[in-house]
């Protein structure tokens, strides 16, 4: 078959061998030679996850004298503060978001609520855009090999923009925020987050030209952080044990950095309205019209509580004989806040030492508890056994969901939520060798 001409030398150009930089700079350049109106379409062939050790890093950088020193930013509190500063009560919900009294649906909001997009544009006008309208995929072999008989759907929230659920609620808190004038240009955004919150801010950062610095503890993965950086946040890390309420928790080093930096901004997770809105707004309403409304069970891993309270209030509205069911990791009050007891626990995203105000718990039917081990060992057979890249979290709710599907009839359809990607994780619970040092099993396949 004869090959079919190039359309243009300026395709040929974009596709000759060359040296790689000059290659990436070359459309760009092409580009400022056409004429207004032209289109320029770059494939852009994969994406960071496969580069979390190299390029993305400044100590391979440095290493490979590729560069000389790292230019990372650093920012710390001052030692001395205010402590009106601290006084905070992350318990309370900035709104209010109540059932209508006649129809029972959660209606009466004192925020205006989006339509519902049912399909992302062809071309997006932004990368913000690639935000919502995640896949819902079938899961086959887990459920089979676990003695489920009824249809178990994963909600792939990964395919998101910036690879987890959280992107939803970072763009709905900043799209407020802007709305009602609190957000302008030059200013900050801070955030105390497990990751994923301040990896969706740091891309709507990105985007929209703000500041942003993301405090969150320790124990969040090195990938998290590296991926912020790369969108150009700054990075501050908190102990693990440090209670919400101390000057030195993520929550804390927020509050106090919040105060010292001129025109920043926390919008706060933990409280804003946007958190459940968004997922009340689009990913409850994704689910339904995916399934055309036939839902019996959703599983939801609880953090925030903003992604099971959003998915609740809007199920109820309209599948009202759907059960909710919320995961709390084991260590995590938010299941049975009268237990008091906190405990450590290595699944990141999950649980929390205090029930968040974006939780509505009087939402959810039941509540399952899972440990580190039933997370892991679920999300890696998700990842070798169905092709699904999850992190750590989805294997808590997925093998919460198995617990929920057994002995349902085939008819029966169980959504669970699938709240970040692989890509935060290569050095944790992927790593058989970070396995291992936990006592996990591993199947060494994955």
């Amino acid at each position: 078959m004869e090959r079919a001409a190039w359309p243009s030398s300026a395709i040929r150009q974009l596709t000759a061998p060359a040296n790689r930089r000059a290659r990436y700079r070359r459309p760009l350049q092409l580009a400022e030679s056409l004429p207004e109106g032209s289109n320029v379409v770059i494939l852009a062939a994969d994406g960071i996850r496969n580069y979390m050790n190299q390029f993305i890093d400044d100590e391979w950088l440095i290493k490979n004298k590729i560069i000389t020193h790292s230019e990372k930013k650093t920012v710390k509190p001052k030692d001395e503060f205010d402590p009106k500063v601290l006084v905070y009560d992350p318990t309370t919900l900035a709104g209010e978001w109540k059932q209508d009294e006649t129809t029972k649906k959660w209606t009466k909001c004192s925020r205006e609520f989006k339509p519902y997009r049912a399909q992302r544009p062809a071309v997006l006008n932004n990368v913000l855009e690639a935000i919502h309208n995640t896949p819902l995929v079938k899961l086959n072999r887990v459920p089979k090999e676990n003695g489920v008989k009824c249809n178990m759907f994963a909600k792939c929230e990964y395919f998101n923009a910036g690879g987890s659920t959280k992107d939803r609620i970072a763009l709905k808190m900043i799209e407020l925020a802007e709305a009602e004038g609190k957000l302008k240009p030059g200013m900050t955004l801070i955030e105390p987050t497990s990751g994923n919150t301040g990896i969706g801010l740091s891309l709507a950062a990105a985007v929209k030209g703000y500041g942003c610095i993301i405090v969150m503890p320790v124990k969040m993965s090195k990938e998290k952080a590296l991926t912020m950086e790369a969108l150009g946040s700054i990075i501050v890390r908190t102990p693990n044990e440090a209670a919400f309420d101390s000057a030195y928790s993520h929550i804390g080093v927020a509050l106090r950095l919040q105060s010292e930096i001129p025109g920043a901004i926390i919008l706060d997770q933990y409280r804003n309205m946007g958190n459940p809105m968004a997922h009340y707004e689009q990913t409850a309403e994704e689910i339904i019209d995916a399934l055309d409304g036939k839902v019996d069970y959703v599983v939801v891993g609880a953090g925030t509580g903003g992604t099971v309270t959003g998915i609740a209030k809007k199920i109820k509205d309209k599948v009202p004989n759907c059960v909710v069911v919320g995961v709390d990791p084991e260590g995590s009050i938010l299941a049975d806040p009268s237990q008091g007891e906190v405990g450590f626990y290595e699944v990141e995203g999950v649980g929390y030492d205090f029930v968040p105000g974006t939780l509505n718990r009087t939402v959810v039917d039941r509540w399952l508890k899972s440990t580190d081990k039933e997370s892991f060992e679920i999300a890696r057979d998700l990842i070798m056994k169905e092709g699904i890249l999850c992190g750590g979290s989805s294997g808590s709710n997925v093998h919460a969901a198995l617990e929920v599907a057994r002995g349902l009839p085939e008819d029966k359809n169980v959504v669970a939520i699938l709240p970040d990607g692989i890509r935060n994780y290569l050095t944790k619970f992927v790593n058989n060798e970070w396995m291992i040092v936990r006592h996990f099993d591993v199947n060494e396949t994955v």
